[in-house]
């Protein structure tokens, strides 16, 4: 077997390990990135909202609170530089009853708390003025949210990866690795050519294959893997103008932010993610889920017309906590957990996951002491 050798090796060539790998190339390693898929950003990349979140909701000091704030300003200046497309459209948060209006204003003193710029509350008639289509009761707006080219932004990270000396390997699943005796570690890889790597470092970042990585390294102890659970979320697609120019959320739901609004950048209007918990992963879009999907949106749109949503897409996010749980913080794992050194290890990157990228990048390569 071929033997390949590089300061770094990481698992999963998706927004968050192409975000990994630019983060170590930028300090001058060489990286590998190894995908099973044969094209980058197939799994949970591709799935998603597309969305850049503020960093509104998540709780003081957590690393989605702190990820996606500075993720958020690190994504738009690295869009900017590489010419990547995206529409900083801004987002609306509504309450469609009296009775939710509490629930915007503690969203604003956390988002207040968590260094988010440019938020405020809205009365009605200001929320009407912005978005004349709109039903609700007030509505908080964050100037800063917005929407982007994800795939755009992994091609642009797959390139300095690349720039820098590195290699994105694709069709090359990790099937197993093991330390080495004067550390760094041997890292096998399968596909129609298996390979042995040796790296310095190693990071996972295979989203819903996180577990089953983990439980392939040699020495890792099972007792600090989290259960997985699989978020399904299902998407619809209006078949017509796109209402609004924002992005419209209702308050969030348990274990997720729930269904809401985007115009994409093709000015097309998505409705979703709704949020099931599935055995395994499946991509199927359930027709008669739009049902459900009608009567949430008339909440805050009731001129949207019947007939007029298509199925569209469905994702899986890589939940670490189950229903009617708490929602869990990422997990960043170093040798403080796991007592593996020059391993770093991510687990429950779902949402603000994509928005966080960069950051958690940085914090990967900050946990490997770099």
């Amino acid at each position: 077997m071929a033997e390949f050798d590089f300061d770094a090796v990481v698992v999963g060539a998706g927004a968050v390990g192409l975000a990994c790998g630019y983060a170590l190339s930028r300090r001058g390693l060489t990286v590998a990135v190894l995908e099973q898929d044969a094209a980058i950003g197939q799994g949970v990349s591709s799935r998603n909202s597309e969305v850049i979140h503020g960093g509104l909701y998540y709780p003081t000091g957590s690393l989605k609170a702190r990820l996606c704030v500075s993720g958020r300003r690190m994504l738009y200046a690295f869009l900017d530089a590489h010419h990547v497309a995206y529409d900083r459209c801004g987002k609306l948060v509504v309450a469609t009853t009296q009775d939710e209006i509490p629930r915007l204003e503690a969203i604003l003193e956390q988002a207040t708390t968590n260094d988010v710029e440019g938020m405020r509350m809205l009365t009605r008639d200001e929320a009407l003025a912005l978005e004349p289509e709109l039903s609700c009761a007030a509505a908080l707006i964050s100037p800063e949210s917005g929407v982007f080219d994800s795939h755009g932004y992994m091609l642009a990270l797959q390139g300095e990866i690349e720039a820098a000396g590195g290699a994105v390997v694709l069709s090359t699943p990790f099937e197993s690795a093991a330390p080495l005796d004067d550390g760094g570690f041997e890292v096998r890889a399968g596909g129609a050519e298996p390979t042995t790597l040796t790296c310095r470092y190693l990071v996972t970042a295979p989203g819903l294959s996180a577990q089953g990585v983990a439980a392939h390294i040699e020495g890792f102890p099972a007792e600090v893997i989290p259960e997985a659970h699989y978020g399904k979320g299902m998407y619809f697609r209006l078949q017509g103008k796109a209402p609004f120019a924002r992005l419209i959320y209702p308050p969030p739901i348990p274990g997720a932010l729930g269904t809401h609004y985007r115009r994409d950048l093709g000015g097309q209007a998505v409705f979703g993610p709704d949020l099931s918990y599935v055995d395994e992963p499946d991509y199927v879009v359930d027709p008669d889920a739009a049902e459900g999907f009608y009567r949430y949106i008339r909440k805050f749109w009731p001129g949207l017309p019947e007939g007029s949503l298509a199925p569209d897409y469905a994702g899986v996010r890589p939940k670490i906590h189950g229903p009617g749980e708490p929602q869990a913080d990422f997990r960043i794992d170093g040798a403080d957990v796991h007592g593996i050194g020059g391993l770093i290890t991510l687990f429950g990157i779902e949402s603000p996951g994509l928005t966080s990228s960069m950051a958690i990048g940085e914090a990967a390569a900050g946990r490997l002491g770099l």
